[in-house]
Parts: C-alpha cells; structure tokens; sequence
C-alpha cells in the first residue's frame, strides 16, 4: 500500500526529501531550507529532529544506500568458527577471506553510491569545514569505516590468522582504498575502465589476504 507524502512521519519526510536532494543537486546544494521547504515542514522542525545538516546526510547514506547495512554487519563480524569445528585453521581462513570479499563488494558499490552525493562539497572549501566540523560533532565520519575494517582484521591477529608481523590497519587501508578507487574511476572516466565488482572484490580481496595471511 503506498503512503502519502503527508501521511508519513516528519522524520521520514525529511530524510527523504534530504535524499532527493542530496542525489540530484549534491550535498553543497541541499540546505537545510530546502530540505524542509521539500519535505513540506518548517526549518525549526527539522531541526527538532536532527542536530544539524550532516546528520540528515549520515543518516541517508546509512539507511536509504542499499550496502551500508551490509558493509556495517560485514565489518562488525568477528572471527569465523569453522575452523575449530574442523578441527584445524584451515575452515576458518577460507571464512576471513570469504568476509574480505564481502567488505571489498559492499564497500565499492557504497562508495559507487555516496560519490556523487558528496562531491560537491570539494569544491567550496569554507563548506567542507563545516561540513567536518558537523559530522565530528556528531560523532561519525568516513573513518570509521576504516577503523572497523582495521578493528576485525586486529582480532583475526589475535586469533592466530594473520601473520605476526601484518599491520591490520594498513591492510584495512589497502582494501577499502582500492574500493573507493574504483568507485572515483567509475564516476569520472566511466564503466569501461573499471573491473565489475564481483570480479573486483575478489580480486582484491584475495590479493589483500595473501599479502597478511
């Protein structure tokens, strides 16, 4: 049954005005105004709902960007326990790199869809700062993606999978920059210069975990 743009809860008509407007006139374009004035509300009932402009645009990518969910429960995995259920290691290792591949597709095709959104906020510097300033103030940030990644790769170590001397954080950052990577390519040069991303994730996620198994 569809629901009316009326009927639906101010909250929810504001994050879907913020994504209209955030995908089709970037992020540096959709004021808070516009937002409002697009969701049918007044600016102060936005802000009884969110802090500011950056959440609205956290909030949008994590909950209306069909491979954040996925990305976050993928990153949020600990270590595998079919190994042990096997008797050896060897069940548990396929099980990390089978994980690493999953980061690497949800990841590309995340960053595939948060791109555009953010882009325009490069080219006004005094806006970036403030858009930072906002989205520290709320406790979020591009890095904290990083620091996940990073954060399971430290407990695959812990449990014996790595090798001693791999660096988790610089593999996490190896990883996830060749997915965003290929999300940049994908955006400024096209479709034909970059792998799809089921041969990609694998590819780099196999070439990651050679390198620190």
């Amino acid at each position: 049954m569809l629901t009316s743009k009326s009927s639906r809860p101010t909250p929810e008509r504001l994050l879907d005005a913020a994504e209209k407007l955030m995908r089709t006139s970037g992020l540096a374009n959709a004021t808070t105004k516009a937002i409002a004035r697009e969701a049918g509300c007044s600016e102060a009932a936005l802000y009884k709902y969110f802090a500011n402009k950056e959440e609205l645009f956290v909030r949008v990518l994590l909950e209306r960007t069909p491979n954040a969910g996925p990305l976050m429960a993928a990153l949020q995995d600990g270590p595998g326990e079919r190994g042990v259920e096997a008797g050896d290691g060897a069940g548990d290792e396929e099980g990390v790199e089978e994980g690493l591949v999953a980061i690497a597709r949800h990841a590309s095709l995340f960053y595939a869809d948060a791109m555009p959104m953010a882009a325009s906020l490069f080219a006004e510097p005094a806006l970036l700062t403030r858009h930072r300033e906002g989205v520290q103030e709320i406790g979020a940030g591009p890095h904290l993606v990083l620091d996940a990644l990073a954060g399971r790769l430290r407990r695959e170590l812990d449990a014996g999978r790595l090798r001693p001397d791999a660096d988790p954080r610089a593999a996490a950052a190896l990883l996830l920059g060749a997915c965003f990577q290929r999300a940049f390519f994908l955006h400024f040069s096209g479709a034909h210069v970059v792998q799809p991303v089921e041969e990609f994730a694998p590819a780099v996620a196999r070439t990651v975990w050679a390198a620190i198994r």
